[in-house]
């Protein structure tokens, strides 16, 4: 393991306009629908003597979904799969930053999703950091996790004649996160 720079203790904020979080299903067990999730906000703290005492939250607005096909979204908001009226938010916070090789973590915490929390361990890639030409310090994270929806209640499908179904049960979580040190007050 490598020690983390100092510099990186503090507080980090999301920059939504250069973060994604995202997802992948199968789709008639032959194809991939690739979608987003277009409102999140997040924060990470960072305590680089020890960063297994680093945290991360994360908040999604379930009413951003964006699959590209606005009936589909629709239907994704609908009781069918999140009930964006009554689980207005999917929430991650973590209990557990481990550091398992120089860029490499498993921040593991509380997924909840329509009003169902489980366990999760994401591995994430810490992709570097870098002062944008605004004077801001900027860091970048990627990684993936796959999850089972119906663990979250998330159970609407469609038989298929072949006897499989319209949607996969397990769904794949992509994080691509941009966030910018805050400056200390």
């Amino acid at each position: 393991m490598i020690a983390i720079d100092p510099n990186y203790t503090g507080v980090w904020k999301l920059d939504p306009a250069h973060s994604r979080v995202g997802f992948q299903a199968r789709h008639a067990m032959v194809t991939k629908v690739r979608g987003a999730f277009n409102d999140v906000e997040g924060t990470i703290t960072v305590d680089a003597e020890e960063p297994r005492h680093s945290s991360v939250r994360l908040v999604i607005q379930v009413a951003s979904i964006d699959t590209r096909n606005a009936d589909r979204d629709q239907h994704l908001r609908t009781n069918d799969f999140f009930d964006a009226p009554q689980f207005p938010e999917i929430v991650f916070e973590s209990t557990r930053i481990d550091q398992v090789e120089e860029n490499g973590f498993v921040v593991n915490g509380h997924l909840t999703i329509k009003g169902t929390t489980h366990e999760v361990s994401v591995p994430i890639e810490f992709t570097g950091v870098e002062r944008d030409p605004f004077g801001q310090l900027r860091a970048g994270f990627e990684g993936s996790r796959r999850i089972d929806r119906k663990d979250y209640g998330v159970n609407w499908n469609a038989a298929l004649d072949s006897g499989g179904v319209l949607v996969s049960e397990r769904v794949l979580l992509e994080f691509e996160l941009s966030a910018v040190k805050q400056e200390q007050e």
